[in-house]
Formats: C-alpha cells, structure tokens, sequence
C-alpha cells in the first residue's frame, strides 16, 4: 500500500524525477527522463513493481524531514529505541546519466537499518538480470541499467537486493543508484558526499536570483523549486506533474498522465517566472513553445512531451492496479488529439507577454503568431472541448470564446504597442464581435452570472478567468454576479470545485466525482483582490498554504472529506498559481492587475 499522496517529497535533476515517502521509500522513480520507461512504480502497484526502501529495521515513520534550506536535498530523521538517524536524499544536477544519492547519517546511539532495492523496468513489469560485483549490484533488462554502489554488503533475496547494517553517531553509509544505457558500460562512479554538497550549492545558488520580496516567501520559492524541478532542463519545457493516473477520485477512473507540457499553462507560468526574476527559464520556456508548436496552424496541440513529442498516444497498463485501486492506470494522453480552442489565445498571450525578452527571434515568432491568427479567423467559432478536455460532445465553452477574444486583443496590442505589422483593423472587428457573442449567449441574466457554454445552466470556476485575462474589468456587475455566483454554488470547504459535483460526469464525459480543484481557487482568490476584498482573498490564499504538505508541495485538487491531497503530484500548474497570487497580495509587481485589460 502506498503512502497517502501527501506523504511524498520531490527529487529531481531537472531531466528525472522521484517520490520519497515518509516511511523512507522511494516509490516513483523515472530514468532518464520524466515520461520514461524506465520507471518504478510501486506507487501505482505494489512493492513488487519497484521501489527502493532505506529506513531503521521494523520500519515506521520518520519523526520529522524537510528540505535542507532552498534545495531539493531532502532530510529525513527517525528516532528509534537505541537511536537517532537521518536520511539524506538527492539527485544530483545531471551531468550525462543520472544519479540517485542517498547517505545514511548517525545522530546519536547506534541504529539498525535496512534497504531493500525492488528494480523493475517498463512501469514495473520487466524484472531485469541482476548482477554482484565488488562494491555493487548491477540491473540489466532490454535498453535500461541501473548500478548500485555502496560499502554496504547487499546481496540478492527473492528477485530483491536486500541488506542490514548498522550506523553509529557521526558517521555515514553511502549509497548511489545511476541509470546508463544497457549496450554501454557503467559511467563512472559519483562521490556521493561531494554530490550532496554540489547539488545543496546548485540549488542554492538558483534560489538567490529570486526577487521575489512579499511576505509569503518561504510559500513562493518552495513553488518556484518546484517549477525549476518540473523543467527538462535541455529543452525548457516544463510537466505538469512527475506522475501518471494519481486519482481525482480515490478508487475511481479519473487517472491521467501528466507528464507532458501543456500549452494552456503558458502565460501564467511566464508571469510566475518573469515576476520573481527567472528571466533565463522564462525565454526557455517561450522557446519551448515556438518549437513544439511550430509547423501547421491547424496541428497546435493542447499538450506536447518534454522535448516537443506530439504523438502521446493514450494506453492502460494492466498489470498495475493503480493508486489505492484507483484503475486504470494510463501513459500517454488522448487530449493530446482534441481540439481546444483556447490554446491559441494562451500561446499568443504568452508570446505578447515576452516580447520584451525577446532576442533574434522576435520576427521569426510573429510570423508565426499571424499565421495562428489566420487559422483562428476561420474556427473561433466553431464548438470544442475546453480547458477541462472533456470526453463528451463539444459545445461553445465560454472559457474557449474568451480565449479567443485574448489572442485578437493580444494580436491588437502587438501592433499598437511593439509596432508590429498585421491587418489590425480586421482583428479589432474580429474583438469586438467574439466579446458581443460571449456577453450575449454566455451570460444568463436571471442568475447574474456567466454560465459553462452557450446556453448551459451549469457554472464553471473557468470564467474566473474573465477578469484575469482583462476580458471585462472585475468590477463589472456581470464579473461581480459571477464571482457571487461561484462563491454560493462551487465551494466546499472554504475551496472551489471546477464545476458542479452532480454535473461531473455529464460535463466531461467521465464518470465520478473529485475534490475542490485548487487552481481555480486561486483564481477565485485573485479575483477578490480585484475586486477589492483584501482580507477575503488572503483568507482564501492562506486556507490554501495550509494544504500545502510539510515540505511545502500540492497536488492538482483536494478531498475535503477525506482530508486528503489527489491528483497528480506535485502539480506545476497548481504552484504556478499560487506563486501568482502571492504576487498579487503581496509582491511588487502583480499579475492580475498587470494583464492587459478590456478594450472593445
């Protein structure tokens, strides 16, 4: 059984990525790259599919564990009968492989430990050859191999490396497991020591370009090392999350892979980046989006892999039971096929929001944005399937018609403000007809509020995003009723659902329920401080840091029943926000009052 999804910590080399319970077992693992294959997965099946414990004998929990300072070296202590020990973790920056360290420290008295190493390749279905050598264990099956190297004598039990040992105070047991591809020889071995000290100094060192100066500081750069891990370093781009099919619904089938790039996520994490003085990871992450994008209009994709991979084709691993029998278990992602009209308006907005970061590629990325905008002349109005990538039919989603009104606004503002060459008197037309459309057939007067689509009776924290994008100001009476609106019908617990809880399964096609979504109650947060209720919206921001686990991280939503995290974890988009809204309470510069605003 795995560990509640709160329980985990994140490492990361910026290329791969792991959870570290707190019972000290490292129980999702993805080598060399976040969607590889190469991956354990005991978090999604059984201690049989791989996983790496380190730990006191008998087990149980650690007494307390934290990140050493701003880093992703993860400390983790225990206190036993005859002792105290801690845990020290990492992955060091990558240099061509990548490296998992962990080195046991005595506190005080002497401790009993254990390790059981359970390598499994392919999501943990390919038990690979194993090997002793002096010093070390080696794995091999098709493509992949790991080495395991430590003074410790491990040896084999039942297709497991197992090994007991004893620490005393004062001094340190290490251990490094390194991928390497199977047709070449192991890379040479890391100092684990050095490795930990280097890998504290790395991070470190990125932590202090932060300038980021409000009051909720330890909040914000724990998000922003959080975004900084989701990035694969080579490329820029940044995952949704480290997992795949961790569930909306405990026991249910709302399970996806989220370890690709969305394009939807583009503006709001340049802001959260630019704002706290990221301005390298930010241009990374515009490039990224030129690349992967770049080609037909027509073909922009909502999602994309790591490196820009467009075909993620969707697939259900049998073998795994999933999450607390939270089945199916998928890799790859069909949204990836959809049609989602609002990407246009987020890949344009984002360019619009960087061109002030931009170098030699300015014009080539405006010729690209006009040819998005001519396809979109010609689809904006069509039905499609929204922010929430619903598997039912298609119909005219506000959030998507607003969208499209951002990249003609954005498109608009491009010529008046940088000078750039475009038929703006047609986009103007083209504004002002999608904003007349939206107000006209979204907005439903006997409620006050804007509704999901074009005659929907169902609301949708997604038109939180009217005022956050500059759509209408947020004191406008129909953006008031909305807000109203929301706060009476989508919270529970203080918190925000993306759409009404009876509605789930006809709204996006798949059946079951979920908790409060907490981007949208960010956004809802965001709102009030437009609105000019301070107190209400850092009441709100605050209830939300206080879901936030001991090491600072969150996933996608939130169970208020059961008082616990779900979701795929740790959730980019979630920490995004969060480091946004942090910025419009609190900080210099802040986004929601920044974005440009309405115009006809």
């Amino acid at each position: 059984m795995p560990s509640p999804i709160e329980d985990y910590a994140l490492l990361s080399d910026t290329q791969s990525a792991a959870l570290v319970g707190r019972d000290g077992s490292i129980d999702w693992l993805c080598l060399p790259r976040f969607d590889s294959e190469a991956c354990f997965a005991a978090l999604l099946g059984t201690a049989d599919h791989g996983r790496w414990l380190l730990a006191p004998a008998g087990g149980g929990r650690s007494t307390h564990r934290q990140y050493r300072g701003d880093t992703l070296v993860l400390e983790t202590e225990w206190e036993t009968a005859d002792g105290r020990v801690r845990v020290v973790d990492c992955m060091p920056p990558r240099g061509q492989f990548p490296d998992v360290v962990r080195v046991v420290e005595g506190l005080s008295g002497r401790v009993a430990m254990e390790t059981e190493l359970v390598v499994r390749f392919d999501y943990g279905s390919i038990v690979p050859w194993a090997r002793r050598g002096p010093g070390e264990m080696s794995y091999v099956a098709g493509p992949d191999a790991l080495v395991l190297r430590t003074p410790v004598d491990v040896g084999p039990r039942r297709l497991t490396t197992v090994s007991q040992f004893t620490v005393g105070a004062g001094e340190r047991v290490p251990f490094v497991l390194t991928w390497y591809p199977s047709h070449l020889d192991p890379p040479d071995a890391v100092d684990p020591l050095v490795a930990v000290d280097e890998t504290e100094q790395w991070w470190a060192a990125w932590a202090a370009r932060c300038t980021y100066t409000g009051v909720y500081g330890d909040a914000v750069m724990r998000s922003l090392l959080t975004l900084k891990a989701l990035t694969y370093g080579p490329t820029g781009g940044i995952v949704a999350a480290p997992t795949t099919s961790l569930p909306e619904d405990i026991g249910g089938t709302r399970n996806w892979d989220y370890r690709y790039c969305w394009v939807r996520d583009a503006t709001f994490t340049l802001y959260s980046l630019m704002m706290a003085g990221y301005r390298d990871e930010a241009v990374a992450w515009r490039d990224w989006l030129l690349r992967a994008a770049g080609g037909d209009a027509s073909k922009l994709q909502t999602l994309y892999g790591p490196a820009g991979e467009r075909r993620l084709a969707e697939s259900e691993l049998s073998w795994l039971p999933g999450y607390e029998g939270s089945g199916p278990v998928r890799i790859g992602n069909d949204a990836a096929l959809q049609f989602q009209l609002d990407v246009y308006g987020e890949l344009i907005d984002a360019l619009h929001q960087t061109r002030r970061l931009e170098s030699d590629g300015s014009g080539e990325a405006w010729a690209f944005e006009r040819t998005l905008l001519e396809y979109l002349e010609g689809v904006w109005d069509r039905p499609d399937d929204g922010i929430w990538e619903v598997r039912g039919p298609s119909r005219h989603f506000t959030h998507s018609k607003v969208l499209a009104w951002v990249a003609f606004d954005r498109a608009v503002k491009s010529t008046e403000v940088f000078g750039l060459d475009g038929p703006a008197d047609r986009w103007r037309a083209l504004r002002a007809q999608i904003h007349e459309e939206v107000c006209a057939q979204a907005f439903d007067a006997s409620r006050n509020a804007f509704m999901q689509s074009y005659g929907s009776s169902e609301l949708d924290a997604a038109v939180l995003m009217i005022p956050l994008v500059g759509f209408l100001p947020a004191t406008d009476p129909r953006v008031r009723g909305t807000v109203a609106a929301i706060e009476a019908e989508l919270m529970e617990d203080g918190l925000v659902r993306r759409y009404s809880r009876a509605a789930t399964g006809p709204v996006d096609g798949v059946e079951g329920s979920e908790g409060v979504f907490l981007p949208c109650s960010f956004w809802l947060a965001d709102n009030l401080a437009l609105l000019g209720r301070h107190a209400d919206a850092t009441a709100l921001f605050e209830r939300l840091l206080d879901l936030r686990n001991d090491v600072g991280l969150m996933s996608e939503e939130y169970d208020p029943a059961l008082g616990r995290l779900t979701g795929n974890f740790p959730q980019a988009f979630t920490h995004v926000s969060l480091v946004n809204t942090a910025h419009n309470l609190s900080g210099e510069r802040r986004p929601a009052f920044e974005r440009p605003q309405y115009e006809r």
